[in-house]
């Protein structure tokens, strides 16, 4: 593993287990560093952001960047939790490969993942990212973050029916806020179809996407809208469990 990386985790850890900052020299005398090393770490990490320098007294200070990190790390492990049994019950009725994805930049990630009884090549998995502009659940997700920023469609026809026109793309996402999910039609991966609804937290703000996804044929021979009626259906619940135990007493 990269020492600087180490050595900057190991800064990170240490000054995370005391109260009030540290120096250069208290920093190297704790963690048996040299101070140029330190003090270059240290460097690094400030302009990261991770942690700021005192002008007065000169000693370092741990900023809210890790607890930004944290909490998302903890939201992602309860929408996992949230979301399982319901992820469940979706295959089962539908037999098809159930995703749930968050937005990552222009990404989507897939946090969970459940195969379909009858599952195509493995063209996903759990870790993994796909271009949000391409996938249902990616489109689900754009849809109502487009008013927030821009929203472009892909830059790279990545199969016959990939949207690359702005005014196209446009108005898909129109139809998705209307219709309230969201359909991948062989835009990614050639034949594989999805459907997708949009998952929102306690203030209403659209946090993660849940989806179905399979060869063609079975997506589309069935009726899409009950489709998405299924993913939506699913979508609300997963998001009546997030709510749930900040309901507790």
């Amino acid at each position: 593993m990269n020492n600087t990386l180490v050595n900057g985790l190991e800064i990170l850890e240490y000054l995370s287990s005391v109260r009030a900052g540290r120096g250069v020299s208290e920093i190297a005398l704790a963690l048996g560093f040299g101070k140029s090393t330190v003090h270059r770490t240290l460097r690094g990490l400030v302009e990261a952001g991770y942690v700021w320098q005192d002008a007065e007294r000169g000693d370092y200070h741990l900023t809210l960047k890790l607890f930004k990190i944290g909490s998302a790390a903890l939201c992602q492990a309860q929408l996992r939790q949230a979301a399982a049994a319901v992820m469940e019950d979706l295959r089962a009725a539908t037999r098809e490969t159930v995703h749930l994805s968050v937005l990552d930049g222009d990404d989507v990630v897939y946090l969970h993942k459940l195969d379909g009884v009858e599952p195509v090549r493995a063209y996903s998995m759990v870790g993994g990212r796909a271009p949000a502009c391409c996938v249902a659940t990616g489109k689900a997700l754009l849809a109502f973050d487009a008013p927030v920023r821009p929203v472009r469609p892909s830059a790279v026809r990545h199969t016959p029916m990939t949207i690359t026109g702005m005014a196209e793309f446009a108005a898909e996402l129109e139809r998705i806020r209307g219709t309230g999910y969201a359909i991948n039609r062989g835009e990614w991966r050639e034949r594989i179809w999805g459907v997708a609804a949009p998952i929102r937290d306690d203030l209403g703000r659209v946090v993660a996407a849940v989806g179905v996804s399979g060869p063609e044929p079975g997506i589309r021979g069935g009726p899409i809208a009950a489709l998405g009626c299924s993913v939506q259906a699913a979508a609300h619940q997963i998001a009546c469990r997030l709510v749930a135990p900040l309901m507790e007493p």
